[in-house]
């Protein structure tokens, strides 16, 4: 076995920063193990990504900038991934388990025939090179123990925020090696035309803390001027603007929901948490109107503190809140908004 691989994910030449928290597990493994711990990063601008995972605690890297790579398209990258594990035997290839992750890693675990888990937060590894990993299942209402035997690379997609990154440390460099691309772009039958990247918003998957709205958005549709059509999604909506944004932006925070808020039409898919939404681990999770079904629960369980606020006190989101306030949402998010800007000296 040569090494643990983690692969750092890139857009436009840039890493994406959870590839950092994958680095920081990577760590502990190639320690274990006694191998180095290297990075893969393919596309442009690689050689300086490169420069940076090496302060983040990689001690090699093997990067192509070739343009078949430039943007993410799972045959050319599957096919250099897989082409490296079955030339090299890596222990273990490891990612944050970003959609793109979880493709790349399911492909290449396909074509060498390797044991795939995702979803993964915390492992151990033991001298032998078993590695036993823990990962939520059920929708988080059971943790799974999944053991790991040595001798064939393992892919392990982990949940994004369950793993610190390694220090920092500048002055840290690493041995860079160039791989030659798998396929030719003869050969790879999707292309990429454009990107429409949405601007103005804190991702929710990297996001320290997120205030969601749930169906309680609509609670007392009230004021509604007289051409809004259906006065509780007005109220909803409105809320959203007026009342759940202002709190995300003084605590620099993304805006989230539940899927009874997304199926409603009060905010867009792409802010949905939950199940059938994003997973989401952050610092802080502040939900407002949101009863706490299962299928929410299972997206945002564990987020390290939870707040609640709704009125009806038997909510299922209280038993799972370190603090909870019953009460009228828009009594209480404005009031909390306006503390805070004092507080943290916020106009």
């Amino acid at each position: 076995m040569s090494a643990v691989y983690v692969w750092v994910e890139t857009f436009n030449g840039q890493p994406n920063p959870a590839s950092w928290e994958a680095l920081g597990a990577g760590r502990t493994l190639a320690a274990k193990a006694g191998v180095p711990l290297t990075a893969l990063i393919f596309g442009e601008n690689a050689a300086q990504v490169a420069a940076t995972a090496a302060q983040y605690g990689a001690d090699s890297a093997i990067i192509c900038e070739d343009a078949t790579l430039s943007g993410f398209r799972l045959e050319p990258y599957a096919a250099l991934l897989t082409k490296m594990v079955e030339a090299n035997q890596p222990v273990a290839v490891l990612a944050v388990g970003t959609s793109r992750a979880r493709e790349l890693l399911a492909a290449s675990a396909a074509d060498t025939n390797g044991g795939l888990l995702t979803e993964v937060t915390e492992f151990t590894a033991q001298d032998d090179g078993t590695i036993t990993a823990m990962r939520p299942v059920y929708a988080g209402k059971i943790i799974s123990q999944a053991v790991i035997k040595a001798g064939k690379t393992q892919f392990l997609a982990l949940r994004g925020r369950a793993f610190a990154p390694n220090a920092i440390d500048e002055a840290a460099a690493a041995d860079i090696t160039t791989a030659e691309p798998a396929l030719s772009e003869a050969d790879i039958s999707t292309k990429i035309e454009s990107f429409q990247a949405e601007t103005g918003s804190v991702s929710l998957t990297d996001a320290a803390i997120i205030v969601s709205g749930g169906r309680g958005m609509a609670n007392n549709p009230k004021d509604a001027p007289a051409d809004a059509g259906d006065a509780a999604v007005w109220k909803a909506q409105d809320g959203f603007e007026h009342t759940i944004k202002p709190l995300a932006e003084v605590l620099g925070a993304a805006v989230g929901a539940s899927r009874a808020a997304v199926d409603a039409g009060y905010i867009p898919y792409a802010h949905q948490v939950g199940q059938t939404g994003k997973t989401v681990s952050p610092d802080l999770y502040i939900a407002c109107g949101i009863s706490g079904a299962i299928q929410h629960q299972a997206g945002m369980r564990t987020s390290k503190v939870i707040v609640a606020i709704n009125k009806d006190a038997d909510a299922p989101i209280f038993k799972l809140a370190q603090y909870g306030l019953v009460g009228d949402l828009y009594a209480i998010v404005p009031s909390l908004t306006a503390e805070l800007k004092k507080r943290l000296n916020k106009s």
